[in-house]
C-alpha cells in the first residue's frame, strides 16, 4: 500500500482545475468533469460534487502510483503529492523523460525542484504560448515540493 497524498496535493488541484459537474470540452478539446477528470467523460453527462470528489481522488492516486514507478529516490509525502499533481496535469509521460526526473533520481532535489517553472507553456493554434495559469500552477507545485 503506497502513502496517502496530503491535503495540500488535492487542494492545489482542486484550485487550478476548478469544479465542473457539467462536462465542458478542455482547450485540447477533450471531454472533461469534475477537477479534470476525463477518462469516459461524455459531452452532456453532469455529476455530483460528491462524485467529482471520487473522480478527483482516484486520479490523483493513479498519478502518484506512476510517480511511484518512475522516481527511485526517497520523497517526502509533500514531493510525491507535488509530482502526482504534475503528472495529473501533464501525464505521466512528460515526467517520464523530463529533466525535473533526471535531476530528481540524481538525488540533485534543489535542481529538480527548478524545473517545475519550465513546464509553463501549451500549444495553443498550434503555437506554444506560455500561459499564466500554468506559471501560477508550477509555483504551487515547487512550493508543495520544497516545504519542510
Amino acid at each position: 500500500m503506497t502513502a496517502e497524498l496530503p491535503p495540500a496535493a488535492l487542494d492545489l488541484v482542486r484550485h487550478f482545475e476548478g469544479l465542473y459537474l457539467k462536462a465542458y470540452l478542455c482547450p485540447a478539446g477533450v471531454p472533461t468533469i469534475g477537477y479534470g477528470h476525463t477518462a469516459g467523460v461524455r459531452m452532456g453527462q453532469t455529476i455530483t460534487s460528491l462524485q467529482a470528489e471520487v473522480f478527483l481522488r482516484a486520479d490523483m492516486d493513479a498519478a502518484a502510483r506512476d510517480v511511484d514507478r518512475l522516481v527511485k529516490v526517497p520523497l517526502t509525502d509533500r514531493q510525491r503529492g507535488a509530482l502526482a499533481s504534475f503528472v495529473f496535469n501533464l501525464g505521466a509521460g512528460a515526467l517520464q523523460t523530463s529533466t525535473l526526473l533526471r535531476l530528481l533520481n540524481q538525488r540533485d532535489y534543489a535542481g529538480a525542484a527548478g524545473q517545475f517553472g519550465r513546464w509553463i507553456y501549451a500549444t495553443v493554434n498550434g503555437e506554444k504560448v506560455e500561459l499564466e495559469g500554468l506559471k501560477k500552477r508550477r509555483t504551487a507545485e515547487k512550493a508543495l515540493f520544497l516545504k519542510e
